[in-house]
């Protein structure tokens, strides 16, 4: 991971002082790297220590800091990770300008490692991460929507880049289409289980640890699975507070809203999808070769079901 930074540093040389400082203030505020971390840990338990797996643990990062700058400006976020989002910091077209430049600059590195599958992989995961954006942006403020609809979207939006991450370890091995799926498996699983917490801990988490604000999500129109999961169980009453500030991105009664989605059991059951989710991944992670690599894959995927920032 030292090294994958070193590349990410190296990488944002311009001769454009406005995109290294937008770039290097998103990228420096930290983050899980859960992403290129993925990718490094899929390559260690394949024994697969090509040289280029730092390139494109670089990419991927590149890849979801562009996807997150993109987000702020459409969700009108103003804080992330803690501190003020780069829109916020430096306005609305700095922030999409600059995740343009992250979003190309990964495409040149791709052309490094001179791989078409590599290339297939990352363009495609590209593609379908921003048809989820879009489609996030039809659902919004629709008290209709489904446990079905959501996945869709995460598993989009979410998902494809952790899957990615996974699929791009067997590549760089030379291994079997079947290996390359049950590192694919793994890799959206993992990634599916991730964005359940994260909603849930829009819910039930602590500010200063996340870094945001309880309830953005539906202060945004956002309807994420413990709203799905508490609109199944609600009264008339209670479903029509929570309609009303889904269709409005109404948070004001917050505290009202907090205790319909707790009286429903809508934490647990939204918890219980992330469990599946994270034994599927587990599933798929007991398939790959017994090493320390492959026990750390292991337990990324339970400790996401005890994840609280």
């Amino acid at each position: 991971m030292t090294r994958v930074d070193e590349e990410i540093r190296s990488r944002l040389t311009t001769d454009v002082p406005l995109v290294q400082e937008v770039a290097q203030y998103i990228i420096s505020a930290g983050g899980k790297r859960l992403r290129p971390a993925l990718l490094l840990m899929m390559c260690g338990a394949l024994s697969c220590d090509d040289p280029r797996r730092v390139t494109l643990a670089a990419v991927v990062e590149f890849i979801h800091t562009a996807t997150l700058l993109h987000d702020d400006v459409v969700d009108e976020s103003t804080l992330r990770r803690g501190r003020a989002t780069a829109n916020q910091a430096f306005g609305n077209a700095a922030s999409v300008l600059v995740g343009d430049f992250l979003y190309s600059r990964a495409f040149q590195m791709m052309v490094d490692v001179n791989n078409m599958r590599v290339m297939e992989i990352l363009s495609d995961a590209t593609n379908v991460i921003a048809e989820g954006e879009v489609l996030q942006l039809m659902n919004m403020h629709d008290p209709s929507l489904d446990e079905h609809a959501y996945l869709r979207v995460i598993r989009s939006k979410t998902a494809k880049l952790f899957e990615a991450s996974a699929r791009l370890a067997p590549i760089l091995a030379g291994a079997d289409a079947s290996l390359e799926a049950t590192c694919a498996t793994y890799g959206q699983a993992l990634g599916t289980a991730f964005q359940v917490i994260d909603d849930v801990l829009d819910y039930e988490g602590d500010a200063q640890e996340l870094g945001k604000n309880l309830g953005d999500d539906l202060r945004e129109g956002k309807v994420t699975l413990p709203i799905i999961c508490a609109m199944r169980q609600a009264s008339e009453s209670q479903k029509t507070v929570l309609t009303d500030a889904i269709v409005h991105g109404n948070a004001d009664n917050l505290a009202e809203i907090l205790k319909i989605i707790n009286d429903t059991g809508a934490l647990d059951a939204a918890r219980k999808a992330a469990e599946g989710e994270a034994q599927r991944a587990i599933d798929a992670a007991a398939a790959l070769p017994t090493n320390p690599h492959q026990a750390a894959l292991l337990q990324l995927a339970a400790s996401l079901l005890g994840r609280r920032s």
